[in-house]
């Protein structure tokens, strides 16, 4: 057996995350992908009214309380028999347009990029551009006032970009990014009047119509945010992917080739046309994509063999799921599920949405980059930065065309009464993937409510059939040169943008209380 080392918890991710790797021969062998915190919203919905399903489920992560909330929403819409009008439609996809560009900004500059950038280098800065001088005197003012934080501590690494003058401008960049999050959260507060916890969608529509004057005011920050992307985040993410140290990450942390999206942004009051559509893909043939008429949801299903649930809950659809908690179990190491499609694993989020997609920049970077040479195909973590920022790219173009659709003075809502029984189910596309609400309405209550979210797909435990989840798969064969500093163990890992807040947490189903578990 080779070495055993642990990353307990992974840093710069939403959640709690314990990574296990096996190391032999300066790569890694094995992988365990562990949440270590017990997830039981849908125990605590049990028996509500079920309107109370859109607000509670904002509260499963500070962080994505939006698509959440929008999932719930088509779930309850599709539960009620909602005939979505079109200005709530459109609402609904401006303002998850708003949180996907946000998103996609805070994960590479705030939560991936400084595993690629020596901040230290800034101190070295002798250019003569005025703001970046500003900066290389703060950090180095934080350096003396031994208050280096959010930069360090981190672990070691002798291929960080180290180049002074590039470093600075990518320090630059992050300080730059925080303002254009900030932007991209003051749009969805246009429409949604607050974030986190947003109060502006509800089963059956919006809450706040559309008007000349916010779809100005929505539009002018989006023109900014728009340049910024081109100019800025598209052209970083180009540049890493160019550092001759970094061009083994082009292939290296595939996830085994499977990748699954819901399909996202509603074009039609239906719901039947995506513009980010639905698709299923399998082994890495990316050009053999199984459409929406393939798809089957009741195809989904989730095995608890090796998390701390009860065999009750083993391979159950999520229209029937069980959360039911046994933390004695025996063989088990995560309180995530392992959701499977087709009984297989599957990556989802920006990667897998692009590639069932397929935008022209996408194909001609993965053709400049060489990609589709190799065989069979690989996809490493590179390329899910990469996807990210083209998708924010495409869909910050869209959403400039549906401003224009907007109507002021027409309908943003359908009233529905709540039916005595009724399922429904929400299938959305979150800025980390594909996000799944399924409730199950009897006596006009709440009887089941069940989630799958998207780093419940990528970091899911193994299977009954013993296959290891994306993250672990995507970990085999990495480079490990330094055990003391598993620095592309977390590369790796940062590059899925992992929120264990949205697949696990602590609550007690009675009273609402944090629910204390110790795990050996």
């Amino acid at each position: 057996m080779g070495r055993m080392v642990s990353i307990d918890p992974v840093t710069r991710i939403e959640g709690h995350l314990r990574i296990d790797i096996e190391i032999e021969g300066d790569k890694v062998k094995d992988a365990w992908s562990s949440g270590t915190m017990f997830r039981g919203l849908e125990m605590l919905l049990k028996g509500k009214h079920p309107w109370d399903a859109q607000q509670v489920t904002e509260r499963i992560c500070g962080v994505c309380p939006l698509v959440h909330g929008t999932a719930a929403s088509y779930c309850l819409d599709d539960a009620l028999g909602v005939e979505l009008p079109d200005n709530a439609r459109l609402i609904r996809n401006l303002c998850l347009g708003a949180n996907f560009i946000q998103s996609h900004i805070l994960h590479f500059y705030h939560l991936a990029a400084l595993d690629y950038v020596d901040v230290t280098a800034v101190a070295k800065y002798t250019g003569t551009n005025r703001a970046l001088q500003i900066l290389r005197d703060k950090i180095v003012g934080l350096v003396k006032a031994n208050d280096v934080y959010p930069f360090l501590p981190r672990y070691e690494s002798n291929d960080y970009v180290s180049d002074p003058e590039l470093a600075t401008v990518l320090v630059g960049h992050y300080v730059e990014a925080l303002e254009m999050r900030k932007k991209a959260q003051e749009m969805l507060s246009i429409f949604y009047g607050r974030m986190p916890s947003f109060v502006g969608t509800v089963p059956g529509g919006v809450t706040t119509p559309p008007t000349i004057s916010n779809i100005a005011a929505f539009r002018s920050r989006l023109t900014e945010l728009r340049k910024w992307i081109d100019n800025v985040y598209l052209a970083d993410i180009l540049l890493l992917a160019e550092v001759e140290a970094y061009k083994p990450f082009h292939t290296a942390g595939d996830s085994g080739g499977n990748y699954l999206a819901y399909g996202g942004f509603d074009e039609d009051s239906q719901g039947t046309k995506k513009f980010l559509p639905r698709g299923v893909i399998f082994n890495n043939d990316i050009f053999n994509v199984e459409g929406p008429d393939k798809f089957g949801e009741f195809q989904i299903t989730e095995s608890v063999k090796h998390s701390w649930y009860t065999d009750e809950c083993e391979w159950l659809n999520p229209k029937n799921g069980k959360t039911e908690p046994d933390i004695h179990k025996e063989g088990a190491y995560s309180f995530l599920k392992a959701p499977r499609y087709k009984g297989k694993p599957m990556e989802v989020g920006p990667l897998s949405r692009m590639l069932v997609k397929k935008p022209d920049l996408l194909v001609n970077l993965a053709k400049e980059l060489g990609l589709l040479d190799n065989k069979p195909i690989k996809i490493g973590l590179l390329p899910r930065h990469a996807a990210r920022a083209i998708e924010c790219k495409i869909l910050a173009e869209e959403m400039d065309k549906w401003l224009d659709q907007l109507k002021p003075g027409d309908k943003i809502w359908d009233k529905k009464d709540i039916p005595s029984e009724s399922y429904g189910r929400g299938l959305v596309e979150g800025p980390r993937g594909a996000l799944g609400h399924w409730i199950h309405i009897k006596g006009k209550k709440i009887d089941n409510y069940q989630a799958i979210v998207p780093t419940t797909w990528n970091a899911s435990p193994r299977d009954k059939n013993g296959e290891r989840g994306p993250i672990e798969t995507a970990l085999i064969g990495l480079p490990v040169p330094d055990p003391e500093n598993p620095i592309n163990v977390v590369r790796c890992v940062r590059s899925f943008d992992p929120c264990l807040a949205c697949a696990i947490h602590v609550i007690h189903p009675s009273h609402n209380g944090v629910k204390v578990f110790q795990v050996i």
